[in-house]
């Protein structure tokens, strides 16, 4: 056989009777998820800052992360609001290396599916009930979103699943903000399909259901850069092409138009310190341009608590084992540089 199946693993509803929400915890939920749901409509001027390590590698690091996250918010909540990243799936180019912690809940470990759902619910769930925080991940997997369907406020669609109809359709089906990249290649109006898509309602094949989706007003674009046809990094975050995007959005039918635009990846050349200048370089497009300011909700920030990256046998404390982050210094004092421009 090609496929050795090993256990049958519980469905979502299962999972989350197991671990469920309290009564608080839903009701920090639908606070936060309104007050998000305000920029995406344009009804609140805050900006939103989807922050965090590249892969949700350990708990603790994770979580100490959180914990200072959660102080700095507290400074800025008039101005920004914080979306912590807990990316629990890692897209691999090649298939090779590290996939996260749905795969591999201790990464130095064999492969555990069972151990790795149960890791990312008990972190997710974590963060909402130890510091408030409902968090972004990326939907690497459309049908094993729904393991984590109640606990997240946002969700991203990577450069490489944007294309795919199952990623569209689930997308939308989900009542909270989930932001289309543009693909590897650059072609802004798959981007834009995407989102048409996502906004559209549709009716498919879902974890073994018939389903019908309402559409999702809240998807969006995420600008991340992208590789040209010699294979160089390029950009796509400057003021001329969030015009171009806002023209893009003028001639769609799309509602509540909006951008993030994620500050690593192909846009810094994954040079991650180019992150800081990058993030303030769009800040101030936004204060140029009426146009770009309504557009650009916020940006996506790779940080952790150390500098850089490492193996993951060096046990580096805060360290992202993928690809490299801003340290805690830097990041403290960006997010508050970007409070004081907006």
């Amino acid at each position: 056989m090609s496929m050795n199946f090993h256990r049958k693993l519980p469905i979502p509803q299962e999972v989350k009777k197991e671990y469920p929400l309290t009564d608080r915890m839903l009701e920090v939920k639908a606070i936060r998820d309104e007050s998000i749901r305000e920029v995406f409509e344009g009804r609140s001027d805050k900006f939103i800052l989807v922050i965090g390590p590249c892969s949700a590698d350990h708990r603790e690091p994770v979580l100490e992360y959180i914990s200072r996250l959660r102080r700095v918010e507290d400074q800025v909540k008039d101005k920004i609001i914080i979306i912590p990243r807990i990316y629990t799936n890692k897209p691999r180019t090649t298939g090779q290396g590290y996939k996260g912690m749905l795969h591999q809940p201790d990464p130095e470990a064999k492969p555990d599916m069972y151990k790795g759902i149960v890791a990312i619910r008990d972190l997710h769930l974590s963060a909402l009930r130890d510091y408030d925080f409902t968090c972004a991940d990326e939907m690497l997997y459309p049908e094993n979103y729904r393991y984590l369907s109640d606990l997240l406020s946002y969700v991203a669609i990577g450069a490489r699943s944007v294309e795919n109809q199952q990623h569209r359709l689930t997308a939308s089906g989900i009542d909270f903000p989930v932001g289309m990249k543009n693909p590897t290649g650059g072609d802004l109006t798959v981007m834009m399909n995407s989102v048409v898509a996502a906004q559209s309602s549709h009716t498919f094949l879902y974890r073994g259901w018939e389903v019908t989706s309402d559409g999702n007003p809240l998807a969006h674009t995420i600008l991340r850069g992208y590789v040209d046809y010699a294979g160089k990094s390029a950009s796509n975050y400057h003021y001329e092409d969030l015009l171009k995007v806002n023209e893009l959005y003028e001639k769609s039918n799309l509602v509540n138009p909006s951008v993030i635009v994620d500050t690593n990846h192909n846009n810094s050349g994954k040079k991650y310190l180019e992150q800081i200048r990058i993030a303030k370089d769009i800040v101030h497009s936004r204060n140029q341009n009426a146009d770009i300011k309504r557009l650009v909700k916020g940006l996506m920030i790779e940080s952790y608590i150390e500098d850089g990256a490492c193996k993951a046998e060096e046990h580096i404390f805060g360290k992202s084992i993928t690809d490299p982050c801003l340290g805690w210094e830097k990041t403290e004092q960006l997010i508050f540089d970007i409070a004081d421009k907006l």
